[in-house]
């Protein structure tokens, strides 16, 4: 699962790609010209764990929104970098209010909306030169659905002449493949160093997706921003992103993530992160808060309290986690096992940091419990809960040494 080599990127203070951790990001989705809304959303994203967090910058009103939403963030003592969003008028929005190139850590375009026609070429570099005068790196992000039209053309062109030309599908990986690769050596060739550019070609289908980038891996060396688009809703956008950014991360592809899922009306948008942080743990790739593990449940878990007891501790560890940040060393690190009978639970228990096993049907009304690998304490009684969280505080108090200056 080695990570191939891309060119190191700094976003503010984060790293994309080189050696650097493979990095979470997010988007709001908040009116930018809101600016309590939007900051307090970006608030939210970052403290779930969003080290980059997108906004859209599409009207003046929302340029001029963005150096208050960093001023406020920064009130909040949230530091988080933020990335402008920019289709068809970011050369104009830049231009007339540079106070908000300023505020922003990264610009993200996308080749298809810049301008048609000879406008194209001036208003990207526009951008560019923008980038390049307050330094901020530009992800181009190359997307199926605003695909440069004349580019398709020409790529059409050039295949029709083929001996053996490609069918449409593969046309259309192409066309994005060269989006990128020309934009971004375009962008090189107007002043803009290497390492201040990021790309990314994102699609909505599985299949193409890994297509897409293993081809875009084999010709750069720019970091790769991985997400599939329009992932949708629920599970059905969790398992596709899923599907998708683990078949490239392990094969050491791509360097920032995001997780592009629909909420539920009213839903909370920090799920996205929090899915993303899942990807890359159970990945092994990085650690953001302990693991629970826990029983599935069969004909010998007629009880619901293991599934009570599971989602109790995953959500005290989830909440107990941003404090255990900044205090504890290595904290992200300690597992947790949450078993439903004798089948399974001593086993899974013993593997775990801490691990309990609950009493199956027919079983008697005990639950021991495991630290590091050796029996401590026999659990019973409607207590059970409350007496795990402590065994959990206790455990991270003795564990894990605080990190200096607390």
């Amino acid at each position: 699962m080695a990570r191939r080599n891309s060119r190191m990127t700094m976003v503010g203070k984060v790293g994309v790609g080189g050696a650097a951790p493979i990095v979470i990001q997010s988007m709001t989705n908040t009116d930018t010209e809101d600016v309590f809304a939007t900051s307090m959303q970006v608030a939210q994203l970052a403290r779930a764990g969003s080290e980059l967090v997108r906004i859209t910058v599409n009207t003046r009103e929302a340029a001029a929104a963005v150096p208050k939403i960093r001023e406020r963030l920064l009130q909040m003592d949230i530091d988080v970098p933020l990335i402008g969003d920019f289709h068809f008028n970011g050369h104009k929005l830049l231009a007339e209010h540079p106070a908000c190139a300023e505020a922003l850590a990264k610009l993200r375009i996308n080749p298809g909306n810049v301008g048609k026609g000879a406008r194209r070429d001036e208003q990207f570099a526009q951008l560019i030169e923008i980038a390049c005068k307050f330094d901020k790196p530009i992800r181009i992000g190359v997307n199926w659905g605003s695909l440069d039209q004349a580019l398709l053309a020409r790529v059409m062109d050039e295949n029709a002449r083929r001996p053996e030309p490609s069918g449409a599908t593969a046309i259309m990986r192409e066309a994005m493949v060269t989006s990128a690769l020309e934009s971004a050596a375009r962008a090189e060739e107007l002043g803009l160093g290497g390492d201040r550019i990021v790309l990314s070609c994102k699609v909505s289908g599985v299949q193409d997706l890994i297509a897409i980038y293993r081809e875009l891996a084999a010709r750069c060396d720019y970091p790769l921003h991985l997400g599939l688009t329009e992932a949708g809703m629920g599970s059905k956008g969790i398992v596709a992103s899923t599907a998708a950014l683990s078949v490239l991360l392990q094969e050491g592809i791509g360097d920032t993530i995001r997780v592009s899922l629909t909420p539920e009306p009213g839903g909370d948008r920090t799920r996205e992160v929090i899915v993303a942080q899942e990807i890359l743990q159970t990945m092994g790739l990085r650690a953001f808060t302990p693991l629970v593990a826990a029983c599935p449940g069969c004909g010998r878990t007629t009880s619901t309290v293991f599934q009570e007891l599971a989602q109790d501790i995953q959500g005290y560890v989830r909440s107990r986690m941003p404090e255990w940040a900044l205090t504890r060393v290595g904290v992200e690190n300690m597992t947790l096992a949450v078993m439903g009978c004798v089948v399974n639970g001593p086993g899974e228990s013993k593997q775990a940091s801490i691990g309990i096993s609950l009493p199956g049907t027919g079983e008697a009304p005990v639950a021991p419990v495991y630290v590091d690998g050796e029996r401590v304490i026999t659990l019973r009684g409607e207590n059970i809960a409350a007496e795990l969280r402590q065994i959990v505080d206790d455990y991270v108090s003795r564990k894990y040494p605080e990190r200096s200056g607390h």
